[in-house]
């Protein structure tokens, strides 16, 4: 866990890092004229975003870059909204999907991750999914499709997704937003570290919690 905390906090590092040296050698794309393109198509351009949105939820994409994009079309409030959003829809409808699919095929297309999914949910409560969501520790679509496996029931999981998606979602459309001012582009940045280092730490408190409590224990939750 520790190691991947640095591996992803590294990875942002280098971005902003790369982010950067872009700037300096290219300049700094024309945002405004982006927007002006956006508003230009009315509503069927957040309405595309949001159907884009959806759709990428389903399977295994960066999410992330989604985020970012959206901020730089839409700015931050209104493309924190779409993306949050399209990112609730899509990963309620992933939920359903994965109860239907069952156990092996989601396991399958989650490359082995479910039983680290079914580590973190294993309260099967609110708090859990809540967990889960603000720990950038976990894949979206792996989150999405553990989840209906576990046992969480879909009001818990809509709950907890949506109000544990709020500040991940907000740092990453801030990197969009104002990622080509250096202050802005500092503060999303520290702000996903943060996140990632932070995340990473409490999970590994939840999982050495998970492995002392008895199996019997466990079991009641």
């Amino acid at each position: 866990m520790r190691r991947t905390a640095k591996i992803k906090a590294g990875v942002l590092a280098l971005l902003a890092l790369t982010a950067v040296v872009l700037t300096l050698v290219f300049g700094t794309p024309d945002i405004s004229a982006m927007r002006s393109r956006v508003d230009a198509a009315g509503w069927w351009g957040p309405a595309l975003f949001f159907a884009f949105y959806v759709g990428m939820a389903l399977i295994p994409a960066p999410m992330s870059v989604l985020t970012v994009t959206g901020g730089s079309l839409f700015g931050l409030w209104s493309g924190a909204g779409l993306s949050l959003a399209g990112a609730l829809v899509g990963a309620v409808i992933s939920f359903v999907i994965g109860r239907q699919l069952g156990r092996e095929a989601v396991d399958r297309l989650l490359r082995g991750r479910l039983e680290r999914v079914d580590a973190l949910l294993a309260d099967h409560g609110l708090s859990a999914v809540l967990t889960v969501r603000l720990l950038p520790i976990l894949p979206f679509v792996a989150i999405n499709y553990g989840s209906a496996l576990s046992g969480v029931r879909l009001r818990h999981y809509v709950l907890g997704s949506a109000i544990g998606m709020i500040p991940g979602c907000l740092a990453y459309t801030a990197l969009g937003a104002y990622g080509t001012n250096p202050w802005g582009l500092a503060a999303a940045v520290s702000a996903l570290i943060v996140l990632v280092v932070g995340g990473s730490w409490w999970a590994r408190r939840l999982d050495a919690r998970h492995r002392s409590t008895p199996a019997a224990e466990r079991s009641r939750a």
